[in-house]
């Protein structure tokens, strides 16, 4: 008959390929278990307030026109939603996707039984595939996988979560105007079962079999499928148990396995009462069971205290036994190829107990396993604990011996199977050629002390040799019988021939027995064996279960650093849980195997670096007491000193600690990297790779912290606590770089390199994180380029409106500087309090920032200013739109004042009335515009010392880079105008990155001017040029000229900064076309003179004050943008600029 599996077998293939994609399915939800939005959890009240009314669950499904009407009414959450959509739509879908391939799996499944029973496969049937050892186990398989699948939804994703989820992808993709979408079957299906993975919480009732009755099944199928398992005992991919559990629970609903007979139960429970059903998801019977009749009652004699002591005695009887026996087999010389060879069952047996007690101990006794709060399994657990005498370090350094005992069999048996031919050959060849010599040695030919001629054994031994190279390797049996029989015969013709008395002979005779016993032994190394190892040693039941054993695990790391090797074996061990998984998918050739094979050992790579993270704790933990002794300690050696002095430096006592600590670290590293490279599944662990990740992973864990607890500020606290706290963490960042610096060369990593990469990192991510805050299209985590899940960055609760320290930090600047409090004299580059005139902070702020977080911090800080500069011109715009271009009274005024200015060139009559009286009708628009003007002329004057103190340190620090960058910079610049000049000429084409990764590199070094970025794109807006111009002539009697200081304010009370009210208007106006500039700069300069005209008619005629300030502010504009000075010179006569300040 055709083989079930043949690639020619229709039938047989059908049912391999839903059985790989049904664990293929499952990894794919454990996997994205892990991705589950916290938004769509509601754990958080304030996304509960913030999206409860966009974010719906199944109730949707009643009245979704009421409940998109709600959404359409309101403007804000309309745009909320929106937003939603952007940021989730892809991480919905791909659940979606995976809820989807749940329903198709078993729309496939049912698809299949009901073409066998239709006879579309010819001569199969449900009956002839069941009576196929290959096709009744891939059936179990089959329906088995489906309720994993489901147990494993319920499990990691909450009904609730799934219903949100569902509603949200219904929504916001094209699901509900397809036809063929069958959204309903899989709503239906996933809905809520009311059930809870939380410790404690109640079953819901019916509970699982009314959620596994939700896709109907072939009944006849499920009572074929358990009458197979009943009478056979399947042991080849998936444990009966497992197999078991899960077609109990399947057939609940129907009342026949677990109501009304206990055949099936009692073949279960007679084995164990707690069981792993997939990859470490593990299963109390006496909880799972408890409603139903028959299986209680199989139960109730298992859980029977006494029968609980007897089991729990007997475990731990055989533990000590076993543990005994294998701690003597790992002996140093025990285990040789001989002895292995001659004891392949004690061996195996050995094994055997082991793995059988280490699986018994670890399922009853885990925590996972029992309801806390049912009274019963606390009782049964406790019983457990005390007759097992468990003690979790015994059950540990069992499972650790047992795991290197096993490895060393298994390299060994691998080892003599890919030698075995060449050993056999080897030992056929000596044993003939034995034979041969002592044929030579009877033929009297061939000399030998006293061995007389006799040409019958010489015969007889040419026969033997001849019958020795006869033997053929590859009928084993054959082989092996005909083996025996000569060893048989070369013992009689020792005996019958009086051949003892001569020793040469004997000892010839002697050695050709041994080699064909040799080759028995190799014949019979099988590779049935390394498979019984590799059923016996499966470890997949404690995939979860592992973890509870870490801290054991890092405690005897960090006391003998070389135990990591041991550990090597049980990882290896633990890999093995890879085979349940992937046999199929393998088998099938499914694309899949790469992704899920990529899933479980991407899975226990993390582990192994968890578990080794100990190594780079304990080395920072002696770090720190280096960086303390080198600080406060060991005093720096001049370098000249007096002899009498050399006592007093030498510090014995303190360099004597250092050293011991340092070599403790190097113990420490020397432990990882006894770790050969290993292939843990399908990824290569490199110990020195590992070492490097775990130290990065242990930096970024504490610079991260230091930077969130060094940069909390209390806003009340006066003087600001801004430049202690920065010395603060300046000081505590200083340690870490130079007691890196110090351990570098002791533990072989370049540390500087390591330094600037993850502090960068960790900045780069935590400004990302806060720049969310002013994105619509959020970066998730999973999505950022900073972030990585073997080096993570950590995240901390936000202590205030900020998500990060560099929001606070930024928030703290913008506080201190505040130019309603402030005053910034452009000279000094110094904000001085208003009211008090004490300096409140200077340009030594961004030295400080700069010596604290490097370059990055400074560059990170400057690429938030830019957000919040958007936000703000965002906001003043729509404001712009609110007050003044939906303001009938403010338009009217300024078209009024419009046709009496006009034309620009001509001077107005009677201009003060005309202006004041403008300023009067609009003079309560004024205070929201000048706050929206000065936040920004802030942010910008902020941009301006951050680019500063940037080109500063670049200069110094990076004198080539910054000569290369500004000569790069201008000579694209020259390019770029020659080719607008001569378009022939070449220019960057769109897919040419140059132009934007140059910028991010001037950015950094500080050769650009914040004064000349275009921040936001805009349309054209009525009355822009003359309502700044207003604004600008509305401000100038606040402000006052003052002869050192420039324009100051008149009255604290009243405040006004001059700098930041410049240079906020000048940003503004880039935003726009260049035309309402040049409109601007005219109505100021018609302004100037219109005044001076009026006033050159009086008697005595004096510079009014607003004239000055508009003279100031022209002079300012062209300072700042770096124009020449006839762009003010249009509007206003050279004289007056020459002469106004000989006037003051």
């Amino acid at each position: 008959m055709l083989d079930f599996l043949a690639e020619n077998n229709l039938c047989g293939q059908a049912v391999l390929r839903i059985v790989s994609c049904g664990n293929a399915i499952i990894a794919e939800l454990l996997r994205l278990s892990e991705f589950i939005p916290a938004v769509f959890r509601f754990k958080d009240r304030a996304d509960l307030q913030k999206y409860g009314d966009i974010i719906f669950d199944f109730s949707y499904f009643k009245g979704p026109e009421l409940c998109e009407s709600k959404l359409e009414a309101k403007p804000e959450l309309q745009d909320l939603d929106e937003e939603f959509r952007e940021n989730n739509i892809e991480i919905v879908t791909r659940f979606y996707l995976a809820f989807q391939s749940v329903h198709k799996y078993i729309v496939d499944l049912n698809r299949y039984l009901d073409d066998l029973n239709e006879g579309v496969y010819i001569q199969q049937t449900l009956e002839t595939v069941l009576l196929n050892e290959d096709g009744k186990q891939l059936l179990c398989e089959a329906l088995y996988l489906y309720g994993v699948m489901l147990l494993v939804i319920d499990q990691k994703i909450e009904g609730e979560v799934r219903e949100r989820m569902l509603v949200s992808y219904y929504r916001y993709s094209a699901a509900r105007s397809s036809a063929d979408s069958n959204m309903d079957d899989i709503c239906k299906l996933l809905r809520s079962t009311g059930y809870s993975s939380q410790p404690g919480a109640k079953r819901p009732p019916n509970y699982p079999e009314s959620y596994f009755r939700r896709v109907p099944i072939n009944e006849a199928f499920i009572s074929m499928v358990i009458g197979r398992l009943r009478s056979d005992d399947i042991y080849n991919q998936v444990g009966i148990e497992s197999i078991e559990i899960f077609v109990a629970l399947k057939e609940a609903p129907r009342q026949t396995v677990l109501q009304e007979t206990d055949c099936g139960s009692r073949i279960l429970v007679q084995r164990s009462a707690v069981i792993s059903i997939y990859m470490g998801i593990t299963v109390n019977l006496a909880d799972a069971w408890d409603p139903y009749k028959a299986a209680k009652t199989a139960l109730n004699n298992t859980l029977d205290l006494s029968n609980v002591r007897e089991q729990s005695s007997r475990y731990a009887t055989v533990s000590e036994r076993v543990h005994t026996q294998v701690q003597q087999f790992l002996k140093e010389g025990y285990l040789r190829e001989e002895m292995v060879l001659d004891n392949i069952p004690r061996l195996l047996n050995c094994l055997r107990d082991c793995n059988v007690a280490i699986r018994w101990l670890m399922l009853h006794t885990a925590d996972s396993a029992y309801d806390p709060n049912n009274k019963r399994l606390r009782q049964i657990k406790d019983q457990i604990l005390t007759d097992s005498r468990y003690n979790p370090k015994i059950l540990f350094q069992l499972l650790l011996d047992t795991a290197q005992f096993e490895f060393i069999l298994k390299e060994m048996f691998k080892q003599m199977l890919s030698e075995k031919q060449a050993k056999w050959e080897h030992y056929k060849k000596e044993g003939s050629e034995r034979m041969t010599e002592l044929a030579d040695v009877f033929s009297g030919v061939k000399p030998l002390t006293r061995v007389e001629k006799n040409e019958n054994l010489q015969a007889w031994f040419r026969e033997i040799s001849k019958q020795i190279l006869s033997l053929n390797y590859d009928d084993s049996t054959a082989a092996g019988r005909k083996t025996v029989q000569l060893i048989q015969a070369l013992e009689e013709v020792q005996e019958f021939h009086q051949l003892e008395s001569n020793l040469q002979v004997c000892q010839f005779l002697a050695d050709t027995r041994k080699f064909l016993h040799q080759m028995i032994r190799t014949i019979n190394i099988k590779e049935e064996v390394l498979i019984t190892m590799q059923i016996v040693g499966d470890l997949s039941f404690a995939w979860q279960l592992i973890d509870s054993f870490t801290s054991i695990m890092q405690e005897s790391i960090r006391v003998n650093p070389s135990m990591v090797t041991k550990l090597r074996a049980t990882f290896l061990k633990l890999a093995s849980a890879l085979d349940l998984p992937l046999l199929r998918i393998n088998q099938a050739n499914s694309p899949d195997l790469l992704s899920v094979s990529q899933y479980y050992s991407g899975e226990l790579v993390s582990y192994v670096r968890k578990v080794l993270q100990i190594i780079p704790e304990s080395m920072f933990t002696s770090l720190l007491k280096i960086i303390k002794l080198q600080t406060h300690d060991i005093i720096e050696v001049p370098t000249r000193l007096d002899k009498d002095k050399l006592r007093d430096y030498a510090q014995l006592g303190p360099r004597y600690e250092v050293a011991k600590l340092t070599h403790a670290i190097s113990i420490f590293t020397e432990g990882i990297l006894m770790m050969k490279t290993t292939l843990v599944g399908i990824i290569k662990v490199d110990p020195k790779q590992l070492l490097e990740d775990g130290i990065r992973k242990e930096l970024v864990k504490r610079v991260a912290f230091a930077l969130h607890k060094g940069l909390i500020f209390n806003p009340r606290a006066k003087p600001s606590e801004l430049m202690p706290k920065l010395k603060e963490l300046g000081a505590t960042m200083d340690g870490f770089h130079r007691s890196f610096e110090y351990i570098q060369d002791y533990v072989n990593i370049y540390g500087l390199k390591i330094w600037q990469e993850e502090v960068s990192r960790i900045i780069n991510y935590n400004v990302e994180q806060e720049c969310n805050n002013f994105l619509r299209t959020k970066i998730q985590d999973w999505q950022s380029m900073y972030q990585s899940t073997h080096i993570p960055i950590p995240k901390f609760t936000p202590v205030d409106e900020s998500v990060t320290f560099i929001g606070r930090l930024c928030r703290e600047i913008l506080r201190i500087t505040d130019p309603k409090m402030t005053c910034h004299i452009d000279q000094l580059n110094t904000w001085y309090d208003m009211k008090t005139h004490q300096e409140v902070t200077s340009s030594r702020l961004f030295s400080e920032i700069q010596t604290t977080l490097g370059t990055f911090g400074l560059n990170g800080l400057d690429r938030l200013l830019c957000f919040m500069i958007v936000k703000e011109l965002q906001n003043f715009l729509s404001m712009f739109q609110k007050i003044i271009l939906r303001d009938r009274t403010v338009q009217d005024t300024l078209k009024t004042l419009m046709n009496a200015v006009s034309p620009l060139k001509s001077i107005v009559a009677n201009s003060n009335k005309i202006y004041f009286s403008a300023i009067a009708k609009t003079q309560k628009i004024w205070t929201s515009y000048l706050e929206a003007i000065m936040k920004v002329g802030q942010m910008q004057i902020l941009r301006q010392q951050i680019a500063n103190e940037l080109n500063y340190s670049c200069r110094f620090d990076s004198k080539h880079l910054a000569a290369a960058l500004e000569n790069l910079n201008k000579a694209l610049l020259a390019d770029i105008e020659a080719h607008y000049q001569d378009p022939s000429l070449p220019y960057p084409k769109e897919d040419n990155t140059l132009l934007y990764e140059i910028t991010a590199y001037l950015e950094a070094a500080g050769i650009h001017n914040p004064l000349n970025k275009i921040y936001i794109t805009t349309k054209r807006l009525p009355y822009f040029p003359v309502v700044n111009f207003l604004f600008l002539i509305a401000q100038l009697p606040k402000l006052q000229y003052n002869k050192n200081l420039g324009m100051v304010c008149r009255k604290p009370a009243d405040p006004v900064d001059w700098p930041p009210l410049v240079l906020g208007l000048l940003t503004l106006l880039k935003q726009f076309h260049s035309r309402y500039t040049e409109q601007f700069l005219a109505l100021i300069g018609q302004f100037i003179r219109s005044t001076v005209e009026q006033c050159t008619s009086q008697k005595i005629p004096e510079m009014p004050a607003d004239v000055v300030g508009a003279l100031l502010f022209l002079e300012d504009y062209v300072r700042y943008t770096k124009l020449p000075r006839r762009v003010a010179e249009a509007h206003v006569p050279n004289f007056i600029f020459d002469e106004f300040r000989t006037v003051l």
